[in-house]
């Protein structure tokens, strides 16, 4: 812990630099991993994990260890992506409808493809399978992702259930990819592929390479990785120590853990073949690579004594530390301290590739001159994250505010759904208390009230970004650029309590219906249900059908639908039960 309090205290230090802004167009790469955590690299000294190709790529740029992201997924990439809060863009769950991007919202690969970058995904994107929410409608040229916050979620495609090996993914026309060999690689792979196709065509390029790994589903990873992680102690009195801080759990699952490290080292290996590869082809120089993560590690795992994990508004669970490589621009070796978020991302390239944003009202600032060692004066200013279940945000509800010094939070929990929150805040002075051991709210009641006006002045605002702001979008269906259209549990709405991916759940898909047909339209059974007939309904309309028995799905052939925004219900009638479908595939004929 000695050598991290004044990595931590950096943070609180006067931050000015010294040159001026640079000429030229890089390349760029983002690189962002899924659940792997801030401890989660060999060159922090304590987590028992080797990334020698991560450790290089932080050291041949500048780090920026007062980094935060969202404690979990989709509101972490729709900050990325469009340089505002999450709660502005109806991205601010993971799941059931709130992992959508409003369609009118500008994501980055919009401003760089505007600007005449070629622009490429390969991963996870987790903001909208359907159109006009995938990343090839919202400025992606080019496309192989998974559906979905992940591999083995209700959003695989029928024969690709859960497999990270061979999997099955989509480009930018939807059509469906059957890969070889391990998920993780075969992102590489691609994004090799369109580096080098953009070198010889002459274009510049921004990469998006977003890792599911290490994401659970735990049962397939690279089993060479995963044998040598086995043959390590990794038991909690294996990890580093931590003074002053919050100590591990006095257990923990090491299988488990095992196959999560196997998964970020292959994320290291991955990282580095492409890193390689800009060699090769002649571009390091000429690329801005960045890389972070999207929120804290999916265990309790070596965080150097920070508080929390995954999901939680504790350091553990929303720092991410942030590398940026631009060689001949960016210096080697530094490291920095600006308080920043995931919304400056947007921003900071988009000055490093001299890209206008007039137009745009953003949350985020440059990190530019800060990571070039300009002279900028990094001003204080506040960051807000919030983050839970729950049909729309909820004041108070899982959230922090921090400045410089202070940090504000309110941690009721992630999974908790409530109709209100009374807060409980907590307040931590984070230059003497990096690690959020001792709380001053009784103390300093000055400070809470201050910091809790200022919460409250943000929420009111980004509330009030758009009438109706917490409702999903709608999914179009009948549109020209999506044929067929796939309806999973991911994107609709549960109807009433409970585990929206359970298999008794029920929900709902808000859809526009533009041309009423004909369709297909294919529903799919949970593994779980054998129903006796099939139910669909937009409002006054319905449709029904007698299930053959035995039958994995029903088909209906030539229906028109009701044209319009509407709710698509669809029910499974069983012998003592009503459920919603696994997944409606519609193909208009």
């Amino acid at each position: 812990m000695r050598a991290l309090l004044p990595l931590l205290f950096l943070g609180c230090a006067g931050l000015r630099t010294t040159a001026d802004a640079p000429a030229g167009r890089p390349n760029v790469v983002v690189i962002i991993t899924d659940d792997q955590g801030w401890g989660d690299f060999s060159f922090r000294g304590g987590g028992g994990i080797d990334t020698p190709r991560l450790d290089r790529l932080a050291a041949e740029g500048t780090r920026v260890e007062n980094f935060y992201v969202h404690p979990v997924c989709a509101p972490t990439r729709a900050s990325l992506m469009t340089g505002r809060w999450c709660q502005r863009t109806r991205a601010f769950d993971t799941w059931v409808g709130r992992a959508m991007l409003e369609p009118q919202e500008v994501t980055l690969a919009e401003v760089l493809g505007g600007a005449g970058y070629r622009t490429g995904l390969f991963g996870k994107w987790h903001l909208g399978d359907c159109f006009p929410m995938r990343p090839q409608d919202q400025g992606f040229q080019e496309v192989l992702m998974h559906r979905g916050g992940g591999i083995g979620q209700p959003a695989d495609p029928e024969g690709g259930e859960g497999r990270y090996t061979d999997a099955v993914l989509f480009d930018e026309d939807g059509t469906r990819v059957e890969t070889k060999g391990y998920c993780t690689q075969v992102y590489v792979d691609a994004a090799i592929e369109f580096a080098r196709a953009s070198v010889e065509e002459g274009e510049a390029f921004f990469t998006y390479l977003a890792t599911n790994a290490p994401h659970s589903p735990f049962h397939d990873v690279p089993r060479d990785l995963y044998e040598k992680y086995q043959a390590r102690d990794l038991s909690p009195a294996a990890f580093a120590a931590t003074e002053g801080g919050h100590p591990l759990p006095g257990e923990h699952d090491e299988d488990q853990l095992a196959r999560i490290f196997a998964m970020v080292e292959d994320v290291d290996r991955g990282v580095g073949r492409l890193l390689d590869a800009l060699d090769e082809l002649g571009v390091s120089d000429d690329t801005l690579v960045l890389f972070l993560l999207d929120n804290g590690p999916n265990s309790r795992r070596f965080v150097g004594g920070m508080r929390g994990q995954k999901t939680s508004v504790y350091e553990g669970g929303v720092r991410s530390p942030l590398f940026a490589r631009w060689p001949g621009h960016i210096p080697a070796g530094h490291v920095i301290a600006p308080l920043s978020a995931n919304v400056d991302v947007l921003p900071t390239i988009a000055e490093a590739c001299g890209v206008s944003l007039a137009g745009l009202d953003l949350d985020g600032r440059s990190l530019l001159g800060q990571l070039e060692s300009r002279a900028a004066e990094w001003l204080d200013r506040e960051v807000v994250i919030q983050a839970h279940r729950g049909d729309q945000p909820i004041p108070y509800h899982n959230a922090l505010l921090r400045t410089q010094r202070w940090k504000l939070v309110n941690p009721s929990g992630f999974q908790t759904e409530h109709e209100s929150v009374v807060p409980r805040w907590e307040l931590y002075d984070m230059c003497a208390d990096p690690l959020e051991t001792n709380d001053l709210a009784a103390e300093r009641p000055e400070v809470v009230a201050d910091l809790a006006a200022r919460y409250d002045a943000w929420f009111a605002d980004v509330s009030s970004t758009r009438p109706d702001p917490y409702s999903p979008p709608a999914i179009i269906v009948g549109h020209a650029r999506s044929p067929k259209v796939h309806l999973t549990r991911q994107d609709w709405r549960k109807l009433g309590p409970g585990n929206g991916w359970a298999p008794n759940a029920n929900g709902a898909w808000r859809l526009d219906v533009v041309d009423e047909g004909p369709y297909t339209i294919r529903v799919r059974f949970h593994g779980k249900i054998e129903p006796t007939q099939v139910e669909l309904a937009i409002g006054d309309w319905s449709l029904a059908g007698a299930v053959v028995p035995g039958a994995r799905e029903h088909t209906f052939e030539g229906v028109r639908l009701p044209l319009g925004d509407g709710r698509l219900i669809g029910s499974l009638v069983a012998a003592d039960q009503v459920v919603g479908p696994y997944q409606v595939i519609l193909q208009h004929d």
